[in-house]
């Protein structure tokens, strides 16, 4: 028997044996693990994120329509946060739910040809409109529609600005709930209840009446049609807001009656007949509570445009506005400005923090109802002799001291213009305490002549007297007030000198949030810059406080028991007076005049009262409200005067004016001399100091005085006569500028 090969066996056996697989590499094992454990980790993630979306489902509460609207409401609050000051909302705006049977078709069908045609047969979402929010919120690009009318309604309820996954998430769920749980009629009756249709109108009724003046009942086809087009953006799309915005609207309002015709809801006949937009009403003034507080929510809501956030987002946003407003004070300026103003006589009052720029007070007119023009912020009168203390920081500034003294004998031809002193009084030559006390007029002309009116205008506009005030100029007489700023302006620009050289930019906000995001919050930070050397201010300071010293024009204030500083002012034909002052925690300013059918100011004298000048009324009003505003705040003093400049002043000759008054000497502590008597002052007199004889009028009746909130019960001072303050008269070629009407806004 013959024997194989060697060779033929192994051939042998290695066929009959099972083929090898080839060894894997360790990329090759690596692959395959992550794809195994890939799978698992994304199969135990779906499974969370199912369970995760059902507790969601199941846990989220669908949002009743009176929770919407109450959510939504802007609410302004006093500074303590919690005593409610008014409410961001047209009169007509207040949500008012009508049933949709209430509703003519065709407007609910122009609401669907705009916004989701598709409504009666989707499920509540739109897959395609969300995948472009997710794109759109992982990208950042502008945002686009395609929301459906559920989506828009889960959305108003939500009203977040943010472009998160998450809040689409809540938005999604929330759809999905409310269209397996709820009608169509009811989710579609429940939209136009709440949709904002701009101008403060939300809901479909209120809408109504703001753009048509009629019950949503008799809307006609094209009413309904502008309404429609109308809520995609009604910044853009409403025709008050210039020939683009109507454009606009021609387009979309096209749009809309267009999808009717496509849905079957029009024939093509009657959408032929539609060319034109309907007759739409022109825009009403925010309104918002009458009385005086209506000004303060109205420069509330324009401080909060400055913070970025849109006339909707105010309106609809349920913003809970703490103010700095200080509820005690507001009504103290309420009830001084009430209890003093001569009929047909107006004015603004403006109370505010020095260095801090808080307003604790505004009074911008007794209803904002009836007149929408804030005296406080956005009338303008001229500033008068409430400038005169702006040349003597431009002289401290300087280096000049206030002991320095100027000619204050009159008349006096400087630089060719003609000056007099009210009352044609004389006073021989006077440091600027003296000046400021008796409102010196050519003594200030004098001081600006060497100083510069150049700089008095710039210590004017860096204290913060805006530098586009109308009439603020370089003229030799600009010292004496023919510039015309708003009582805003001089309240910033006393607490200039109040603060110690800081300027501070006035402000009503103090802190915002909102109801509806959680996550939005504001804080007002103070925004203040330092504009003069607190040695400088310190000495001007010191001579503003003998305005209230005795000699000065508004003795009275004395009574209030504290060291103040300000300044009266009466503008030429008294067309304007005014009275601005400060204690070292808070700054005054009120101004007044009187309006004729135009705004234009007219003469404060005749049936109002032949005497009102910054020392008489202003001066009352700046007492009563300081009574009540002051009285938990602790009796500070104000600086030491520095003296600066005062190794410079050479002594100087009074000036001896003819018999037969006599000489006059600087101020003092100390009496005047009775020749020069002193302003009339209801502060009892002292035994050591009689008042000096006068020929004024009898005190006026007395009455008594507001309680309560309002400044205690006091008897009214009788006025003095208009001895007390100096208006100024620059008998100029231009000898009078008359007060602008109001047509500039404040900041």
């Amino acid at each position: 028997m013959s024997q194989s090969k060697p060779e033929s066996r192994a051939a042998s056996s290695a066929g009959k044996a099972k083929k090898v697989k080839p060894k894997r590499t360790g990329a090759k094992r690596a692959v395959v693990g992550v794809l195994k454990w890939g799978s698992l980790t994304a199969a135990v993630l779906f499974v969370i994120a199912a369970v995760g979306v059902f507790v969601a489902y199941q846990s989220t509460s669908i949002p009743a329509p009176n929770q919407l609207a109450n959510a939504q409401v802007s609410i302004v609050y006093y500074a303590d946060g919690k005593t409610e000051l008014d409410r961001i909302v047209q009169p007509e705006a207040n949500r008012q739910s009508v049933p949709l049977s209430k509703v003519p078709k065709s407007v609910q069908q122009a609401h669907l040809a705009a916004e989701d045609r598709s409504f009666y047969e989707n499920n509540g979402i739109s897959l395609g409109g969300i995948l472009r929010a997710v794109k759109t919120s992982v990208t950042g690009e502008p945002q686009v529609g395609g929301s459906t009318i559920t989506q828009q309604y889960v959305k108003n309820y939500f009203l977040s600005q943010d472009r998160t996954i998450s809040r689409k998430a809540r938005e999604i769920l929330i759809s999905i709930k409310i269209d397996s749980q709820l009608s169509k009629d009811q989710i579609l009756e429940d939209y136009l209840n709440t949709i904002y249709y701009g101008r403060g109108a939300y809901g479909i009724q209120s809408a109504a009446k703001t753009y048509f003046n009629k019950d949503v009942s008799a809307l006609t086809v094209p009413e309904g049609a502008v309404l429609a087009s109308i809520i995609n953006a009604p910044a853009l799309y409403d025709p008050a807001n210039g020939p683009d915005a109507v454009n606009r609207l021609e387009n979309r309002f096209a749009y809309v009656l267009d999808g009717m015709v496509e849905e079957g809801w029009l024939t093509p006949a009657e959408r032929a007949t539609y060319t034109e937009l309907p007759t739409i009403q022109p825009v009403r003034a925010n309104r918002f509570s009458a009385g005086p507080n209506g000004y303060i929510t109205a420069a509330v809501k324009k401080e909060l445009t400055k913070t970025g956030l849109t006339d909707a987002e105010i309106d609809q946003g349920g913003l809970r506005i703490v103010t700095t407003i200080d509820k005690t004070s507001q009504d103290a300026a309420v009830a001084a400005m009430k209890g003093n103003l001569p009929d047909k006589v107006t004015g603004g009052l403006v109370a505010m923090k020095p260095g801090d720029g808080a307003v604790v007070a505004m009074y911008g007119g007794s209803d904002y109802a009836k007149n929408q023009l804030n005296t406080a912020t956005q009338a303008i009168l001229q500033g008068a002799s409430n400038f005169k203390p702006f040349a003597v920081l431009a002289a401290v500034r300087d280096g000049i001291s206030i002991n320095t003294r100027f000619d204050g004998n009159q008349p006096q031809t400087i630089d060719g213009t003609r000056i007099v002193n009210y009352g044609g009084r004389s006073y021989g030559y006077v440091d600027m305490r003296r000046m400021i006390g008796r409102s010196i007029n050519t003594a200030f002309v004098n001081l600006n002549k060497t100083v510069g009116p150049a700089k008095t205008r710039q210590a004017a506009i860096d204290a913060g007297i805006p530098a586009n005030t109308p009439g603020l100029d370089d003229s030799l007489t600009n010292v004496l007030g023919s510039a015309s700023p708003h009582v805003i302006d001089m309240a910033t620009a006393y607490s200039t000198i109040a603060g110690q050289g800081i300027k501070a930019t006035p402000y009503l906000i103090k802190k915002v949030t909102s109801t509806t995001d959680p996550g939005f919050s504001y804080t007002s930070t103070p925004q203040t810059v330092r504009a003069f050397d607190k040695n400088v201010t310190a000495d001007v300071t010191n001579a503003m406080t003998y305005t209230v010293k005795t000699g000065g024009s508004a003795t009275k204030l004395q009574a209030l028991g504290r060291p103040i500083a300000g300044k009266t002012g009466t503008s030429s034909a008294s067309k304007s007076i005014w009275f601005t002052g400060f204690v070292p925690q808070l700054t005054v300013s009120i101004g007044m005049y009187k309006p004729d059918a135009n705004g234009n100011a007219l003469t404060l004298t005749g049936a109002e009262d032949t005497n009102l000048t910054g020392g008489t009324i202003p001066a009352d009003v700046f007492y009563d409200f300081m009574q009540v505003a002051l009285k938990n705040l602790p009796v500070e003093q104000f600086p030491d005067p520095v003296g600066v400049g005062n190794e410079q002043v050479a002594p100087t000759a009074t000036f001896v004016p003819p018999p037969p008054k006599t000489s006059s000497q600087a101020p003092t502590s100390t009496k005047p001399t009775t020749t020069e008597p002193p302003a009339p002052t209801t502060a009892p007199p002292s035994t050591t100091e009689p008042p000096a004889p006068t020929t004024t009028k009898p005190p006026a009746p007395t009455t008594t005085r507001p309680t309560a909130t309002a400044p205690p019960t006091t008897k009214r001072r009788p006025r003095p006569t208009r001895t007390a303050d100096q208006p100024e008269q620059p008998q100029a070629a231009n000898e009078e500028q008359p007060l602008a009407s109001a047509t500039a806004d404040a900041g």
